[in-house]
Parts: structure tokens; C-alpha cells; sequence
């Protein structure tokens, strides 16, 4: 029996991850990383967040320099896409027309951005954010007199509006909803985060409707409303939401729905296949239910599990979705999972007025189902030994900052 080979198709942060984590567990065979975009992987926070703001280079954002990926003995294909699998012969075919051999494969393609249907999106200055390019392009629409229009009000439009800002850039949102983050966050956070921005001088309007984008040449000039006004725009930042990359899984056979689907060790329908990152839809050992988790944290984290089973024996994945924003003076955590309908009510403890406090969601019965910390440090444990209880607590308790969390 030859050498066994592990390929993992993209490039991002849970590529790079199950490489590293596979030779931190002891694999010795071959490890080949397909990356579709021509750079080594890099993490993508920071082109909603630091980078956009200029605050921070890209290669900061490298997960690993080329000298690490040499020294591990783990292949970089740059500028590769897999075109397709074939699980019955265990291989996998590129667009330069290699076809490939592997013993286990771990698929970590990530999400694309949605697109807005709508005419006049094709325009050259409008842009959607998931690559380091599209932050550099966005970027140069910023500073003083030119206007940014931002359609869609979830946590990269609200981060791309705060760096805008940050340049003195005059900054319009146009949100669907009736508050920004809505759906994640209930009603009464989210006007927390509309008042934020409010404050900082961004024009946010809701329960808008968009019928075009007005264009003079190849240049979007505004974005057109249901009542006919054009909302005047330099450049146009559409962040309505992403899509799991599903489609090679779907290809080749694998159950897919929402993401691809993976057991507790994040497995998929063939057990020589592993799914990790943004396109995982986890059944998950803690929660007791599927859960496929966009953030920055399930794609660091995820990998050590699929790792010690690829090495060891099937390792289940257990950690809590997490992930956090910065936005002005706001940075905020976010762990556990209260999708819309699934909680009863939010507590708060502490003052949303000074934009410092903490926020549960609460299942019918008690159970703190998530939580979420604003400028206020070093709870997330806490928190989270408060969900993983899994326990009824005392609401009043649980809102009195007098008590401690650890004593809920």
C-alpha cells in the first residue's frame, strides 16, 4: 500500500486548518490544499473589518507563509479549481485537466456570495465582499464626497459602513427589514445596532424596497426605490447574505441540503469524505440538531475533529457556534445558537444605552440558549458554561449584574 493522500479542496481558513491540523496529529502522507483563488489561504475578517480600513496588510491575514507550507511538506495547487469528484475512484479532477488520486477527501469550499437580481448590478463600482480584491476595490471608493450605498444590513454591510465611515465616507444602508440584524438578533438588539450607526451618521433606512440600480455608462449612479427616488451612490457594496459552495458535493453524489450534510465527526454520506467550514451542516452532538454556521470560528476550529479521525477514531465535533464583530466603538461576541423562533424571550443585563452589556436568548422553559457580549471582556467561557447546562436558571438572577455568572 502506498503513500495515503489527503486532498482538500479550497483555499480558505478550514483548508489551511485541516492541513495543519492533520500533520499536528501525526499524518505523514501526502497533503494537497486546491485553492481556486491565486493566493496562499487567508483568513476573510479582516476585509470586513482591519484591512478595509487600512489598519493591516494582507499578509497578515495569511493563515501560514509559503516557508510553513514547505517545511510540512503540504502541496499549495494556487489558482486550481476542482471541477469535479468521483468518490467511486477516488479522484478528483482540476481545471487544468489533472485528475488526481486520494484516500480521504475534505471538502472546505466555502460560501459565494448572493447575488441581487436586479438591473444594473453588473456596473463596474458594484461590488460584493468575499475576496481580498473586493475589499482593495471597496476601499477606493472610500473618503471625503463620495457616497457608499449599502444594500442589506447583516454584519458585512454594517462592517463595510463603519470602515466607510471611518474615511469620512457619506454612507447610506438599505435594509428590507424593519431593523438591521433583525433575524439574529430580535428586535430590541437590533435597534442598538441601528442606533449605533444612526449616531455615526450613517442614513439607515428600513423596510425598503430596491427595484434597479440606476447606471450612466458602465457606472452605477444610484439605487433606484419602490417610490421612484434614487438614492445617489459612488459605488454600491451588496451584502445580502451567502451561499454554501455546494455544488461539486452535489456532483458527485454526496447528500447535500443547505450545505452539505455531515454527521456529529463531520463526515458526509461517504465516510472517506469530510465536509468543514461554511458549507458544513452539522448534526451537532450538544445541540441535538443540524446546525451549518457561517463564521470565522467553525472554520478554525473544526478541522483538529476532522483531523484526529482521519488519524484516530471518528472524533465528534462539540464546540458552541461563535463568532464576533467590531464596529466604531462597538465589538461584540456572540456564542451558542437562538435562530428566530427557537427562543422565548431575550434577557438583558446591564444598559444598552452605553453599549455595555450582555444579552441571553431563553428557550420557554429557562435554558439560556446563547448570549451575547458587548464591550464588556472575557465572559465567553461563562456564557458558555451557562448554555452547556443545559439547566433552567433564575431570569432575574441571570439580569442582576450584582450576581455573578458563574453563580446563575
Amino acid at each position: 500500500m502506498g503513500q495515503q493522500h489527503v486532498a482538500i479542496v479550497g483555499g480558505g481558513l478550514a483548508g489551511a486548518k485541516s492541513a495543519e491540523e492533520l500533520r499536528n496529529k501525526g499524518f505523514k502522507g501526502a497533503i494537497s490544499i486546491f485553492a481556486a483563488e491565486d493566493h496562499l489561504p487567508y483568513e476573510r475578517p479582516p476585509f470586513s473589518k482591519d484591512y478595509l480600513q487600512s489598519k493591516s496588510k494582507f499578509t497578515d491575514a495569511l493563515v501560514h507563509d509559503a516557508a510553513w507550507y514547505r517545511e510540512q511538506h503540504i502541496t499549495v495547487l494556487q489558482n486550481t479549481r476542482v471541477t469535479s469528484i468521483d468518490p467511486a475512484a477516488k479522484t478528483l479532477h482540476t481545471d487544468a485537466g489533472d485528475s488526481v488520486d486520494w484516500d480521504q477527501l475534505i471538502l472546505a469550499t466555502g460560501s459565494v456570495p448572493r447575488k441581487l437580481p436586479l438591473p444594473g448590478t453588473d456596473a463596474t463600482n458594484v461590488f460584493y465582499l468575499r475576496t481580498v480584491e473586493d475589499s482593495t476595490n471597496i476601499r477606493r471608493h472610500f473618503g471625503s464626497g463620495k457616497n457608499l450605498v449599502v444594500i442589506g444590513g447583516g454584519w458585512i454591510g454594517l462592517e463595510v459602513a463603519s470602515a466607510a465611515r471611518a474615511a469620512d465616507t457619506s454612507v447610506t444602508i438599505l435594509e428590507g427589514a424593519a431593523a438591521p440584524l433583525l433575524n439574529v438578533l430580535g428586535p430590541q438588539n437590533a435597534a442598538v445596532f441601528a442606533g449605533l450607526h444612526a449616531a455615526h451618521g450613517v442614513d439607515l433606512r428600513t423596510g425598503v424596497k430596491i427595484t434597479e440600480l440606476a447606471t450612466k455608462g458602465s457606472q452605477a449612479v444610484g439605487v433606484t426605490l419602490a417610490d421612484g427616488e434614487v438614492v445617489p451612490a459612488d459605488a454600491v457594496l451588496i451584502g445580502i447574505g451567502v451561499a454554501p459552495e455546494v455544488e461539486l458535493a452535489a456532483a458527485a453524489g454526496l447528500e447535500v441540503e443547505n450545505g452539505v450534510l455531515v454527521d456529529a465527526a463531520l463526515r458526509t454520506s461517504n465516510p472517506d469524505i469530510y465536509a468543514v467550514g461554511d458549507i458544513a451542516n452539522h448534526a451537532h452532538p450538544v445541540l441535538g440538531h443540524r446546525v451549518r454556521v457561517e463564521h470565522w470560528a467553525t472554520a478554525l476550529n473544526q478541522p483538529a475533529a476532522v483531523a484526529a479521525s482521519i488519524t484516530g477514531s471518528a472524533t465528534e465535533y462539540t464546540e458552541l457556534p461563535y463568532f464576533f464583530s467590531d464596529q466604531y466603538d462597538l465589538g461584540m461576541e456572540y456564542i451558542g445558537h437562538a435562530p428566530n423562533g427557537s427562543y422565548d424571550k431575550i434577557i438583558v443585563r446591564g444598559t444598552t444605552d452605553d453599549l455595555e452589556f450582555l444579552a441571553f436568548w431563553v428557550s420557554s422553559d429557562n435554558r439560556v440558549l446563547a448570549g451575547m457580549n458587548v464591550n464588556i471582556w472575557d465572559v465567553v467561557d461563562e456564557v458558555k458554561a451557562l448554555i452547556l447546562s443545559n439547566r433552567s436558571v433564575d431570569l432575574a438572577r441571570l439580569a442582576d449584574p450584582t450576581v455573578p455568572l458563574g453563580e446563575v
